[in-house]
């Protein structure tokens, strides 16, 4: 770096007119007619050359840079005696490098005459040349470079003495100039290095400081990891560590921890549809990403998404440190709902195996032992529900679904699932709806339908129990209004007609008693059964059936005639009328009505 520095000073000044001092070099006549005038000098002559060494020496002393140095010697040679420069070298980089100036004629003969010398002075020959020598520019540094000096004379001794006066001149400039330059570039270096050193220094500062809050960071996490607080301690921690709002949601978008201000209340409901958007969005960036005021960060160990972390930066105060405690609470959540996760599907398998015996029959006292293991009172009256919707599977997750939903609206129950429907083992009656509309907000739709047994005091009736809640699933399955919740104990005549029972027969004994009222509907688009059917249901009053077909009493009292003609029933018949009002309620809840 320092040799580039010196040749670019070396060309740059290369081509600059001398600038000897007044009534020295602006008065020498052509390099020709000096030499030919110094062969016979006078003594005033010779006095005269000498003070134009003498000016020539200040002015190469005054002089900064090396290149001009080397210029003004081979410009102003002929001050010293019938001399004119043939050459000049300065050593750059370890490697001699000519002068602009060099004649081309015998510019490679010349350079390798040079080289070859190896810092030693010594003869050139050159044609037309009787005289050269190579004269070395020597400093207490070592070689500077080389003045090549031609005559076409022998010079005389006092010629001789002062090129050689000339050279020592020339060189000492050589010295000052190197000792000055290399004295700046040190200066420089020496800045370099105190800015190098001061960039260190912050570096290492802020290296401390960073590691200071790596390890407080560390130290509040592994306090989290102690105390075992879970979600709420893990917000808190975030929340104290970065001074914004921290909050935990599920993978379904629904709020488990929030700490510090700003909570809304209510939280907002989430969309399941933006929800799944956004976990996906997320899943394909790593660490942290804004999303309008939050910085969200997905909590999946061994890539299971569990849920995110987030923390609420409205004002974009975030920095680098923010981004670190995230990431630490991330690894601490994930680890917590990782344990919290197997802890649960232990719990859940040791609920299922706990129920699936129950369902099928099982000791007392093995039950009850079990069952105090896991945490649930059997010793109460339990009612068995089985649950079916019919765009879900009854899978695991479908079986996890029910058992948030049930444990949304307060039920405590033991819970597992069959090949088309899940089954609960309740510690309470079920409210008629609450279940119903918590599954519905889970699964974002109404098609489902519910079945509750009768109360069950005995753990010895749990199978039959379980039979009644599928034979009041499938009454409702295959009514009119197929979704909803339907009790057993609220059946009334159905409970004989669940799914024990044999849908052909049941068939036949509809048509049998209205299979023409049926045909008549079907070939007359009339409504004869479902007349007949609400005249049943409002207990034969003609004003309660003629409203509720909106229709006239006249209209009502005609078509229960027609009815009577096509059908060949008697409805002041008590047997007629009970098989005819059994009829219609299997033909409207259990078959299903028209078609």
């Amino acid at each position: 770096m320092v040799g580039s520095r010196a040749y670019s000073r070396y060309h740059r000044y290369s081509d600059r007119k001398s600038s000897l001092p007044r009534g020295s070099a602006g008065r020498h006549p052509t390099a020709a007619r000096r030499a030919r005038r110094l062969s016979a000098r006078t003594p005033a002559e010779a006095d005269h050359a000498l003070r134009e060494l003498a000016a020539l020496s200040r002015t190469l002393f005054d002089t900064p840079d090396e290149g001009e140095i080397l210029r003004l010697a081979m410009e102003h040679i002929v001050a010293a005696g019938p001399y004119c420069a043939a050459a000049g070298y300065l050593k750059v980089g370890g490697d001699l490098v000519p002068s602009p100036r060099n004649g081309r004629t015998h510019a490679l003969a010349v350079g390798r005459r040079v080289r070859e010398l190896a810092g030693r002075d010594g003869n050139v020959t050159l044609a037309g040349r009787p005289w050269g020598w190579a004269l070395g520019l020597r400093g207490p540094g070592g070689l500077h470079g080389y003045l090549v000096v031609m005559s076409r004379s022998r010079p005389t001794k006092a010629e001789r003495s002062l090129l050689a006066m000339l050279v020592r001149h020339t060189a000492a400039a050589l010295s000052v100039a190197f000792a000055h330059r290399r004295r700046r570039e040190d200066a420089v270096e020496l800045h370099r290095l105190r800015d190098e050193r001061t960039a260190l220094q912050r570096q290492l500062i802020s290296v401390v400081a960073e590691l200071g809050y790596q390890r407080a960071v560390h130290a509040l996490m592994a306090e989290v990891a102690a105390s075992s607080g879970g979600e709420e301690a893990v917000t808190r921690a975030l929340h104290r560590l970065t001074g914004l709002p921290a909050l935990v949601e599920d993978r379904f978008g629904r709020l488990r921890s929030w700490t510090g201000p700003g909570r809304p209340d209510p939280y907002p409901e989430p969309d399941p549809v933006r929800q799944d958007e956004m976990l996906h969005a997320l899943a394909k960036e790593v660490g942290p990403v804004r999303m309008k005021d939050r910085l969200i960060t997905l909590v999946r160990p061994h890539g299971e998404i569990l849920g995110v972390l987030a923390l609420v930066d409205a004002r974009d105060k975030a920095d680098e440190h923010t981004v670190l405690a995230l990431g630490h609470a991330t690894t601490s959540l994930a680890l917590e709902l990782a344990h919290s996760r197997s802890l649960a599907e232990v719990e859940v398998r040791l609920h299922r195996e706990l129920a699936d015996d129950l369902l099928a029959g099982t000791d007392e006292a093995s039950a009850y032992a079990r069952s105090e293991a896991v945490g649930h009172d059997l010793h109460r009256s339990h009612y068995i529900v089985a649950v079916q919707w019919s765009n879900r599977t009854a899978d695991d997750s479908f079986a996890q679904t029910v058992g948030r939903a049930s444990s949304a609206v307060g039920m405590r129950s033991l819970l597992t699932r069959r090949s088309d429907h899940v089954v609960l083992i309740a510690d309470d009656r079920p409210h008629a709806r609450a279940l119903y509309e918590a599954l519905a907000r889970e699964t974002g739709t109404r098609s489902g339908t519910i079945g509750v047994s009768a109360p069950c005091d005995s753990l010895n009736e749990i199978p039959h129990h379980y039979q009644e809640a599928r034979r009041a699933l499938d009454v409702r399955r295959h009514s009119r209004e197929s979704y909803g919740t339907t009790f057993f104990d609220e059946l009334g005549l159905y409970r004989i007609l669940g799914p024990g029972s044999d849908h052909r027969e049941l068939e036949t004994f509809v048509h049998e008693w209205l299979g023409q009222l049926i045909d008549y509907d079907s070939r007359h688009r009339t409504a004869m059964v479902e007349t007949l059917s609400r005249y049943f249901d409002c207990g034969g009053n003609y004003d309660e059936t003629a409203e509720s077909l909106a229709i006239h009493r006249s209209t009502l009292r005609y078509r229960l005639q027609r009815i009577r003609d096509i059908s060949g029933n008697d409805l002041a018949n008590v047997e007629d009328r009970l098989n005819l009002q059994v009829a219609t309620r299997v033909w409207k809840i259990v078959l299903g009505g028209p078609g």
